[in-house]
């Protein structure tokens, strides 16, 4: 019993430790304020993101229609089918 209370008390004194030894202040680093040139620079970094976005995406073209939409989930489903087998 008595090694019970002495193991009980080193693991929490062990897992206490980290948390005592940092202190309010410490730990916690102070963000540093941005310059006015690098919030400019962000901004035309995102500017410039945001105009490139839409470069990348292919022309979807025109809608499909129903008919087409259903041909075409039949033609996966063949497909799949004739990978199963």
């Amino acid at each position: 019993m008595r090694h019970m209370r002495l193991l009980t008390l080193l693991l929490v004194i062990s897992l206490s430790g980290p948390a005592i030894s940092q202190s309010k202040g410490q730990g916690k680093a102070r963000p540093q304020q941005m310059t006015q040139e690098d919030r400019q620079q962000m901004r035309n970094d995102m500017r410039d993101a945001y105009r490139d976005r839409g470069r990348e995406r292919p022309d979807r073209g025109r809608p499909m229609s129903r008919e087409e939409r259903d041909k075409m989930r039949r033609d996966v489903e063949d497909a799949n089918r004739q990978i199963r087998r």
